[in-house]
Parts: C-alpha cells; sequence; structure tokens
C-alpha cells in the first residue's frame, strides 16, 4: 500500500522521524534556519497528503487550492494565524497545532524577558562587552524593581496562567483581562479580572499572551501606551500584529512608558536596522518564547503524532477549530 506522502517545510532530526518511516513518505526542504521559498512550496503541495509546517509558512487559500491531496496540514505552533482556517475547512483539510507542551517554556521565557527588560540585563552585558566598565557609581545601569510590583496579564490562557504563577512566586498582584473570567486563577492565584483600560493604568508590567485576531489586531497602540504608567515595563510574547509597533517606538523613545521586551514583531525576522532595535530600552528576541530543545522536540513529535492519527483513521490529538 502506498505511504501518504509528508512534506516537511524545514529540516527536522533524523531521529524524530526514524519511528514514523514506516507510516509515511517523508519530503523535506533540506534547510534548518531558511524557509522554504513560496514557489517551491505551491509545487510540492500538489502531491502531498499531508503537510509539517512553521509558522514562517503563509498557508493561505491559493496554496490549499494547489493541494488536490491534501489531508492535514499540521503547524508546528499553538497560533496559526499563518493558515487560512476558513478555506481548509471548505476543502475538508484538518489543521492541528501544539498546544500545552510549550506553555511552561513560553512563561520562562516571558518572565526571563521581563526580568532583563527591568533590571537591564542586556545592556549591561553590552556594557562589559564593549569595555565601558571601568568604574562603579550608586545608579550605574539602576533598573526596575520586580518583586512587589503589579503585573497585568493581556490574555489569560494557559501561559497567561504559567507566567501568573511565576509573578505569584515574586510577591506580585496580579491583574488580568480576558475574553471570559477565570475563577480557578483568581482562587488559587489571586488574580484581580479588570477591563483592559484599567489594567493599562494600574500595572507596573503588562504582559501580551493574546492570539492574533481581527479584534486583538494593534490592540496595543497609541491611545493604549498612553494610559499606561510612564514607569510601565511592556512585555510581548504573543504575536507581533497585536502592536502598533510605530505607536511602540514613540512611546518607548519620548518616555511615554518605560521599557519593552519583545520576543515577536509585526514583520519577521527583523534585522538590526528595525527602529526597536536600536532603542535602549528595549530588549529583542528572535521569536524564541518555545526554543528550549526539549519542548520543541515535543512539538515537533505531537505534529507527527497528529498526522499518524488522521492517516491511521482516529481523530486528531490537538485539532484547530475555526472560532
Amino acid at each position: 500500500m502506498k505511504k501518504p506522502i509528508i512534506y516537511l517545510t524545514r529540516k527536522i532530526p533524523n531521529e524524530i522521524l526514524v519511528p514514523y518511516q514506516d507510516s509515511f513518505d517523508f519530503r523535506m526542504w533540506e534547510e534548518e534556519e531558511t524557509p522554504v521559498p513560496r514557489d517551491v512550496l505551491l509545487e510540492v503541495v500538489k502531491e502531498a497528503d499531508g503537510v509539517l509546517c512553521l509558522l514562517t509558512e503563509n498557508i493561505d487559500r491559493e496554496l490549499l487550492e494547489n493541494a488536490p491531496h491534501l489531508k492535514v496540514v499540521a503547524n508546528m505552533a499553538v497560533g496559526y494565524d499563518n493558515i487560512d482556517i476558513e478555506a481548509a475547512q471548505e476543502k475538508d483539510i484538518i489543521v492541528t497545532n501544539t498546544p500545552d507542551v510549550l506553555t511552561e517554556t513560553t512563561a520562562d521565557l516571558a518572565f526571563s524577558l521581563l526580568t532583563a527588560a527591568a533590571r537591564r540585563i542586556v545592556e549591561a552585558n553590552d556594557y562589559i562587552r564593549a569595555g565601558k566598565w571601568d568604574h562603579w557609581s550608586p545608579y550605574l545601569l539602576a533598573g526596575s524593581d520586580i518583586h512587589g510590583k503589579k503585573v497585568g496579564i493581556v490574555g489569560m490562557g494557559r501561559i497567561g496562567e504559567s507566567i501568573a504563577r511565576r509573578a505569584k512566586g515574586f510577591g506580585m498582584p496580579i491583574m488580568y483581562h480576558n475574553r471570559s473570567r477565570k475563577p480557578g486563577a483568581e482562587k488559587d492565584l489571586g488574580a484581580s479580572y479588570m477591563g483592559f483600560d484599567e489594567l493599562l493604568r494600574e500595572a507596573d508590567f503588562v504582559v501580551s499572551v493574546i492570539p492574533l485576531t481581527t479584534e486583538t489586531k494593534k490592540l496595543f497602540n497609541k491611545d493604549a501606551f498612553q494610559k499606561m504608567k510612564t514607569s510601565a515595563i511592556f512585555i510581548n510574547v504573543s504575536r507581533g500584529g497585536v502592536v502598533d509597533e510605530k505607536a511602540l517606538y514613540h512611546a518607548l523613545n519620548e518616555n511615554t512608558i518605560h521599557a519593552a521586551g519583545l520576543d515577536v514583531f509585526e514583520e519577521e525576522p527583523i534585522d538590526a536596522n528595525h527602529p526597536l532595535v536600536k532603542l535602549d530600552n528595549v530588549v529583542c528576541l528572535p521569536h524564541i518564547g518555545s526554543a528550549s530543545v526539549e519542548t520543541r522536540t515535543k512539538m515537533l513529535k505531537l505534529c507527527m503524532d497528529n498526522l499518524l492519527a488522521v492517516f491511521s483513521g482516529e481523530s486528531p490529538i490537538t485539532p484547530v477549530k475555526n472560532p
């Protein structure tokens, strides 16, 4: 019996593929760091029964209509704004993602980014590397305290709650805004539900963990930053599209807010000439929220298990449904 053809849009370690080789015929873009070119992807999907992709691939209507055999798209991410879910459903193509397995790792990164932005960790490291440390003074690279400060989490899903647990350990009062209230978080973590504007006014740290949707696009705009404290630090580990980057740049440059830590951007990748990179009060990371060896391996295996379930006639483990 002919094995389903699975196209992998990035080079994946062979040890992950070996357990599934009897079930699938793998085809792969042989670059680990460079995304598959659009024209190549449009061509290879014509033969593919399944695709394992990253956020860098735009799985849009054009591509889906160009893939007559495609039955499932396994997205190696929690978010799926790179996929036209409506078009996939019209063609009875199953879409899966990778929730849960990256929750704690992403929360680790979010809190690390918060810490780095508050205590000027990267700036201090660069200070030494540039050979500038030839004296000591009372306020040399003095940052902001974290313990006891108010954290406002926008998007109290799995990752948001995990960030809140870390904040509790730092003695931080926890506020959150979400589409629906989370009684469990309120009971277990002492989290206080607030309206969006109220949270912006009260929080010392504003952390974005919301998905990118029509409603959340550029939610953090000029008006939002003006509502924040001048001492506030903004952290984004969700999607770059939820932020108006021009407004954020002006807010940081004009001291409307104090600092920012960003793992995501409107257009990725960015380079050293991006305006936000040039600001000393911003810590920029290359979208590495889930980037631990252990978690990325779990994400890939979950993608493979989703593919295996579908082609074995079973329900996928983590299907995406059109909201």
